[in-house]
This record gives C-alpha cells, sequence and structure tokens, in this order.
C-alpha cells in the first residue's frame, strides 16, 4: 500500500529518526547512493513559485540516480485550461514514480494524494503545512545542537501565516523537554488552532512576546520567518508589519555562544547580511541539509532499501 506524506504528524517520532540517520548515513557516505532510484522519476507539480523546495526535491532525485519531470508554474500545466488537481494527480502517476506538489490552496496535495496511484508528498499548500521543510529544520537542529530534546526554540516573525513555524511547533512538541518562545506582533501570533491544539493540548511549556532583544538570552534555536506579502490581502497591513523583525549583529550581542539561526528561505530583510558569516548562522547550510533529507523521504516512500 502506498505512503504520502501530507502533513508532518503523518510520520511518528521514531520514523523521523529514522529519516534523520538515514540522512546522516547519505551524508557520510554518499556514493552508496547513486544508483538507489535508478529508472525512477519524480514528478514536481509545482503550481506556485519555488526556488530552494523545488531544485532541492530535483537535486535529491538526480544525485539517487532517477529522473525528474513536471512543471514549476500553474500557467505551464493544464491547470490553465481548467484541469483539477485531482485529475492531473491521476494522469502524473500514469508517467512518475512519485510526486512532490506545491499548491497555493490548503488541502490541494491531500486531494491529489486521493486519486493518486504513487505516493504524493506535500511541498507546500498555502498557510497550512511544508512538512519537508519541517524535516530539513529538525534534520539541521540534529546536526547543528547534537539532539532533538531539551532545547528552548525561539519562533520569531509571522507566526499566524508561517506554515514552517506550525509545522515545527507540531514536529518539536513531541519530543521530551522543548519550550517555545513565540516572537510577533500582535497581528501575526500564532493562531488559536496551533496554541490550544498543539501547545495547550499537548501541555508544551510557551510564551508569547513582543520583544526578540528580551526573549535572545535563553534561546538555544531562533527560527526566523519573513512577513510574507503573499497571504496578506491587505497591501497595507503588509508594509506596516513587514519590517517588524530585523535581526542585526546587535541584537545577537546576548544571545548564547552556540545559538542556532535558522531560516526556511527566502530572506527579505529579516535577517541582516552582516550575520551570514556568524558561525551561528545555519539557514544556507540548512538548504543543504533539505537535499539529503528530501533523499531519505524519496528512499522511504519508494521503499527502497
Amino acid at each position: 500500500m502506498k505512503r504520502d506524506l501530507i502533513d508532518i504528524t503523518d510520520l511518528s517520532v521514531q520514523e523521523i529518526d529514522r529519516l534523520i540517520t538515514r540522512a546522516e548515513d547519505i551524508i557520510a557516505r554518499p556514493e552508496e547512493y547513486r544508483e538507489k532510484c535508478r529508472s525512477k522519476k519524480l514528478a514536481t507539480l509545482f503550481y506556485e513559485p519555488s526556488t530552494r523546495t523545488r531544485l532541492s526535491f530535483e537535486s535529491a532525485m538526480y544525485e539517487l540516480g532517477g529522473q525528474v519531470l513536471g512543471f514549476s508554474e500553474a500557467q505551464s500545466s493544464s491547470a490553465m485550461k481548467g484541469e483539477s488537481v485531482a485529475d492531473t494527480a491521476r494522469t502524473v502517476s500514469c508517467f512518475a514514480d512519485i510526486i512532490a506538489m506545491r499548491h497555493p490552496k490548503e488541502g490541494a496535495p491531500l486531494v491529489a494524494s486521493y486519486k493518486a496511484s504513487v505516493p504524493v508528498i506535500n511541498a507546500g499548500d498555502g498557510g497550512h503545512h511544508h512538512p519537508t521543510q519541517t524535516l530539513t529544520d529538525l534534520l539541521t537542529i540534529k546536526q547543528e545542537k547534537g539532539r532533538l530534546d531539551n532545547l528552548v526554540i525561539g519562533c520569531c516573525g509571522d507566526l499566524k501565516f508561517g506554515r514552517t513555524v506550525h509545522s515545527l511547533i507540531g514536529a518539536m512538541s513531541r519530543y521530551a523537554n522543548i519550550r517555545f518562545t513565540l516572537i510577533s506582533p500582535e497581528e501575526l501570533r500564532v493562531p488559536e488552532s496551533v496554541r490550544s491544539d498543539l501547545l495547550e493540548r499537548g501541555g508544551i511549556d510557551f510564551r508569547e512576546t513582543t520583544s526578540l532583544e528580551e526573549a535572545m538570552p535563553e534561546l538555544d534555536i531562533l527560527y526566523m520567518t519573513r512577513v510574507q506579502r503573499e497571504r496578506f490581502f491587505n497591501e497595507d497591513d503588509y508594509v506596516r508589519l513587514k519590517d517588524s523583525y530585523i535581526l542585526t549583529p546587535d541584537k545577537l550581542r546576548t544571545a548564547k555562544h552556540d545559538l542556532a539561526i535558522l531560516h526556511p528561505l527566502p530572506r527579505v530583510n529579516e535577517i541582516s547580511t552582516a550575520i551570514d558569516d556568524d558561525p551561528r548562522a545555519c539557514y544556507f547550510r540548512q538548504v543543504l541539509y533539505g537535499k539529503f533529507i528530501r533523499m531519505a523521504l524519496i528512499l522511504m516512500l519508494l521503499e527502497v532499501e
């Protein structure tokens, strides 16, 4: 029976740990994996723009010896003719062994998974889920901190529309002794559903603040996010909030020496480029880790040993 990945909670903690272990083995022994997906094809169905996620999936499949087909915008697909996501998924199942889909509409990859005869990976659906980014984040934290428990994690910026933050909270909440500090303007606080369903119901220690400087000294992880223009209905609200939090060297003065700074990217101006060479800046290493964890995921869903 085929397996899909739509939400990070589709994976157990044990499965996540096995994926991370496999990714670490890929990092250590890349030559052992170069032919693992020979003759296999990945279809990348991207209905909205993407650089890192799409190219990461493609690079992952090529490094496994497989092939890639698909489209990088809705305008170059039959969606422009009115074809449904369900019909596209059924059609592409005839050509590919596995599908990675990004769509601006929440739930579209889930619909595709019902109709596709091959595994479907959600590569981001609106403001909803982005599970492979979360796997990337977890591998990054493991590589940088050596553990996935006993951490204080600060999430800063757009916590209302940021699907990466919602998925990260859901995943890290299942590890021991995790505490969240949620840093945002009042208008961009985490949704009530995340607060009640993931944090309060799970008994997770968290606090909310509007001050990055006040939160900085306690953090082991700082997860920065951009204020996303594409999630706003009102341009004035976007302009007013877009520069709410900008991380500069001065704001890192009180940070721990081994703080890990993550960002799902793309960055606009919420992290100063003056921080890029700071050893605590992990966000470009994070991009590379994304390729390795997606290689591990493709192998798992295709049941390749």
